[in-house]
Parts: C-alpha cells; structure tokens; sequence
C-alpha cells in the first residue's frame, strides 16, 4: 500500500492541532508590555527619606518634627490630594522659616538625578523589542510633572499610571488592575520593573512577570531571561 501524505491520520491531525495551539499560546503570552517604576529604577529616589534628611540639615530643620509630619501626610501627598504648596504648609511652613517656599521647592527638585544606563534599556525595548513602556508610580504630582518633564520621560513613555494621577498607590492590587486596563495587556503580556520587592512580589500575585531591580547589569540579564534580549 502506498501512503498519499494528503490523508494524515487522526494522530498527525491531533498532533499538528497541538502544534498550532502551543503557538497560538505562546504568542499570546508573549510579553508586549513592559510596567516601570520611576524613583530607584530610571531615576533616583524623588523625596525619600535620605532626600529629606539632606534637607533637613541644609536648611536647619529638626529632624524627627519633620519626618512625623511627613509621615502624617505623605500617602495623601502622593496620592494627589493634596498639592505641593499644601504639603509644605503642613510640613516645613507651619512655623516662621528663614528660606522661602520657591528655596525649599528648589531644593526637593533638584535631588532628582537619573541613571542613563537604564534610560536606555527602556529605550531599547521599545525601539528594538517594540514593548509599550508604562509607567506605575508612587509620585507627588508637582515632582512626578518636574520629573518627566526635565528627564524628557514622556518622550520614552506611552502612559503613566501615577499615583498622584489615579489616587490610588502601590501597594494597592487596583492600581496594578488599573495600569493593565488602561495599557490593554493581559496580565501574562506585561513584565513589571521595581526596586521594592513587596511590590513585585504583589505583580506576580497578579500573573505580571515580576523583575526585581537592583543595577542595570542584572535587570538586562532577567529581562533576556523572560525572552527580552535588547543585545
């Protein structure tokens, strides 16, 4: 008997079925997404507390007033509900001070530095890998505007899921179900960098590949990892 390769068996139909939907599966959980931190990750830290304690000491503030103060304030800070000037008020201004607001303002400012390296490994995965770059933030609003406009982030970004702008933080799940939503990515599609493990660990959670940052050398070595090799 002849074999005519036009009449396969139900096993090769079965197998080449499997074949097709492995594929299809593959590629439907290919990462296309990529979900970013900003302080710790592209740039350093806005107003930590090693900004405020550098601060306090440059303009003679006392320390632990400050930072309870801070404390009292900083989720409502970053969540946008309250503004910069306000934030201060409550902070640094509720006594007479021998600098001014736009002296302090400055200040914060200019504590923002960023990391070149990684700056352009994003880059990299949205030019090369074509990934969609989102941001998923804890920033104040007038810091988070000051960053991305003096780092040209936008020019790097497609959506910014801030804090400030959606009133709700990390470590909150909705924030992570509200950047998936508005990036339009299923949760196996985004891979989410941050420098805080709790946080990722909390993307995971959600089926989000998770990838701890700690230099640039090691985070390129994941993201290759995950299928991500900008080389």
């Amino acid at each position: 008997m002849c074999f005519n390769p036009a009449e396969k068996s139900p096993y090769w139909r079965l197998l080449s079925l499997d074949r097709a939907g492995s594929e299809a599966m593959k590629k439907a959980n290919r990462i296309t997404c990529a979900f970013l931190d900003i302080g710790g990750v592209l740039l350093t830290d806005g107003w930590d507390h090693l900004a405020r304690r550098r601060a306090a000491r440059h303009f003679k503030l006392e320390w632990a007033g400050m930072e309870e103060r801070h404390g009292l304030t900083f989720e409502i800070f970053e969540e946008g509900k309250i503004t910069l000037d306000e934030y201060l008020s409550l902070v640094v201004f509720h006594k007479k001070r021998s600098f001014t607001r736009n002296q302090f303002r400055r200040y914060m400012f200019a504590q923002s530095k960023d990391f070149p390296e990684m700056i352009e490994l994003v880059a990299q995965l949205k030019t090369k890998l074509g990934l969609k770059i989102a941001i998923l933030s804890n920033e104040a609003r007038e810091l988070n505007a000051y960053r991305i406009d003096t780092f040209n982030l936008d020019r790097l970004v497609d959506c910014f899921i801030s804090s400030c702008f959606v009133h709700i933080r990390k470590p909150d799940e909705d924030i992570y179900r509200l950047a998936l939503d508005i990036a339009q990515v299923r949760p196996a599609q985004a891979v989410f960098i941050d420098n805080t493990p709790m946080f990722v660990q909390i993307a995971e959670g959600l089926g989000i590949q998770g990838v701890l940052h700690t230099d640039c050398k090691s985070t390129r070595i994941k993201l290759s990892h995950l299928g991500l090799n900008t080389e």
